[in-house]
């Protein structure tokens, strides 16, 4: 607790982030001129190509830079899912659904299992893609407040449950897909003849959801519970303490009546060969390009406008369209903060990857780590610390295994690993230090919602709540992983440990 004390009180001794961003500019675009003056350069494993350290002083890359400065905020990823959701959270908020439906919610879960139920919603969230980062914390942080407990420590609970537990899940979902169509064909460089699935991991996912919940609960109640109950924060209006009027329960039942109506009508869209919701070329709901998938934020969005809209009406508090356009306006009004860090975080990330100062590392990094021979379980290990670490300066997970896979996954076959052991291994390391790089793209989101309590919330308050919850999933993640290696437990389907 001393130790975090410590990063807390350093880490918000720390510029406004919003000045460290834009430090961050200068920072990369000396250090790509030098770079790019030294010669350093490497060849991409995934494509053949030369990858060589870009000058960002030179002049056709200001003038690149500032021809872009436009799309590099409008194009920053989380910006038009954080606003688009929040046009339909938010509404869903402000009308009160939310307060009630949590309060609702709060009286029949047990107060001991609270915790557990954020962390084991917030790894499940990762189904519905980046949505997860956006709507859950926010939400988390209601019902603890409902539950009279800090609204900090709820939302910290469900940041870490989406970012740290990043692939665990009960159910395939995209991110299965996605990294796996970068793993089959890296297996094919040794065997031409290889095939999976973007099931090969399921099985430990599964095992994965509940170690985490639980060490995710430890971790709530005994580093991040500490740290922030009994603390004051800013009153938001929220009265935990007000009964639910009977007209407010009669209109969260018919809003509950219309989520089951919103849902039947998505099912129905996603049953038959030619679905609305499946991908047209492949027929598969969870490709990338699929309806239900590229959709699904505005698809989250109506599934809080839709019954935000029936609980208004029920209720009361909705009489014409006048009374939503001002839900929607009130509910935007709160986000102009975060724009302005949007701004200048997407300014950096678009530098950042211009001076393909990334893939370099990443390249550089995994040559390293090719050319150390280590074997056995601590190459595991130190492969998954590795992604880890570069997961901390390149925050796109398919970027990392497009470079990462090709090899790694024909290195380890070798060594006589399979690759879907080799995908696992990957997707622990690039899970873990979600929570606690800076420069991930959700880091943003979780502060401005952050500050909603406490106008004075630091990257130092939000780094010593989140690392330990790093390093004890990490923990946690590793042993697994190693028992199930000793034991020879299959992954998944088509997902053995070693390559044969």
């Amino acid at each position: 607790m001393r130790f975090l004390n410590g990063v807390e009180v350093v880490g918000n001794k720390l510029p406004d982030p919003v000045t460290i961003f834009f430090i961050l500019w200068f920072v990369v675009i000396a250090i790509s001129a030098i770079v790019a003056k030294s010669g350093v350069s490497a060849v991409h494993p995934g494509t053949g190509e030369t990858v060589a350290g870009v000058n960002l002083l030179s002049k056709e890359q200001l003038q690149l830079f500032l021809n872009n400065i436009v799309t590099n905020f409008t194009g920053f990823a989380p910006l038009g899912l954080v606003l688009v959701t929040m046009l339909g959270a938010g509404l869903a908020e402000k009308v009160g659904m939310m307060e009630v439906m949590l309060k609702s919610v709060a009286d029949k879960i047990p107060a001991k299992l609270v915790t557990a139920a954020i962390i084991f919603i917030g790894i499940m969230a990762n189904a519905v893609a980046d949505a997860g980062f956006v709507v859950f914390p926010p939400l988390a942080a209601l019902i603890f407040l409902g539950l009279g407990r800090h609204p900090l420590t709820g939302m910290f609970a469900a940041y870490a449950g989406v970012a740290a537990g990043f692939s665990a899940n009960l159910i395939i979902s995209m991110l299965d897909a996605l990294v796996a169509g970068f793993t089959i064909p890296a297996a094919q460089i040794i065997d031409p003849n290889y095939t999976s699935t973007p099931a090969m991991n399921y099985y430990f996912l599964i095992a994965s959801c509940f170690v985490l919940t639980a060490v995710g609960t430890f971790v709530t109640e005994r580093y991040v519970a500490p740290r922030f109950d009994g603390t004051p924060y800013e009153d938001t209006g929220y009265d935990a303490n007000a009964e639910v009027t009977p007209k407010e329960k009669k209109a969260l039942k018919c809003a509950g009546i219309a989520v089951l109506i919103y849902a039947a009508i998505v099912v129905a869209l996603c049953i038959g060969p030619n679905a609305f919701m499946k991908d047209p070329e492949t027929g598969s709901l969870l490709a990338s390009a699929a309806p239900l998938m590229a959709g699904m934020v505005p698809l989250i969005t109506l599934l809080f406008f839709i019954p935000g809209i029936v609980y208004g009406i029920v209720s009361g508090k909705i009489k014409n369209d006048k009374d939503v356009a001002a839900l929607l306006y009130e509910s935007m009004a709160g986000m102009g903060s975060y724009i302005v860090l949007a701004f200048a975080a997407g300014q950096f990330l678009a530098l950042f990857n211009s001076s393909n100062l990334s893939s370099l590392l990443a390249i550089k990094g995994a040559e390293w780590l090719k050319g150390v021979g280590l074997t056995g379980p601590v190459l595991i290990v130190v492969f998954v610390l590795f992604a880890g670490f570069i997961n901390l300066f390149v925050g796109s997970c398919s970027a990392k295994w497009a470079i990462m896979a090709p090899i790694f996954v024909p290195m380890f076959m070798l060594l006589g690993y399979s690759p879907a052991l080799t995908q696992m291994a990957y997707r622990i390391g690039d899970s873990i230090t979600n929570p606690i790089s800076p420069i991930f793209t959700y880091f943003p989101v979780i502060l401005a919602y952050a500050k909603k309590y406490d106008k004075n919330m630091g990257i130092g308050t939000i780094m010593s709540a989140m690392l330990p919850f790093s390093l004890l999933f990490a923990v946690a993640w590793i042993i697994v992983l190693v028992i199930f290696m000793q034991f020879n437990i299959p992954l998944g389907p088509s997902g053995p440990i070693y390559y044969k």
